[in-house]
């Protein structure tokens, strides 16, 4: 919500599950010690302002058919089992190693690092959520290394 600067959360429950609690516990009470904290919030609101200035949700839905592309362009690849998105965020599921769950989501975190692309590993999911100013050119950079790194994998 600040953009990562400062610390800041937010949750949501639909009116049932709110009534709900209500009903039960009598309130729905959500806060700690840093709820509402002033410098917090006014990050999360010029961080709101970015977002609409910039235009940066209607660039991350113009940008998300050229990933989905991207995501599923693995398709075959060595080695990955399901692949899913929505808009940019994708996830890339890999066949476990027997007897060692999450080696090779590690080992293709690792070579890819090495290679210059930060990914997120999750055992053997490989977790992308790429920042709403990407460009195309790195998009394609991203998915050519984890092509790369999965066909050279044991």
């Amino acid at each position: 919500i600040t953009s990562g600067y400062l610390p800041l959360g937010a949750v949501a429950v639909s009116d049932r599950v709110a009534e709900t609690m209500i009903e039960r516990a009598g309130e729905f009470f959500h806060g700690y010690t840093y709820s509402g904290h002033p410098l917090s919030a006014a990050a999360g609101l010029a961080t709101l302002d970015v977002y609409q200035d910039d235009g940066l949700f209607q660039r991350a839905d113009e940008l998300a058919p050229y990933w989905a592309d991207a995501v599923h362009a693995l398709k075959g690849t060595r080695h990955v089992i399901d692949l899913r998105n929505l808009g940019l965020i994708a996830g890339i599921e890999l066949e476990p190693r027997p007897g060692k769950p999450g080696a090779r989501g590690f080992e293709a975190f690792r070579r890819c690092y090495e290679q210059g692309v930060l990914i997120r590993v999750t055992a053997d999911i490989i977790a992308l959520s790429p920042p709403l100013i990407i460009e195309k050119p790195e998009i394609d950079r991203i998915f050519e290394t984890i092509k790369g790194v999965l066909d050279a994998l044991d």
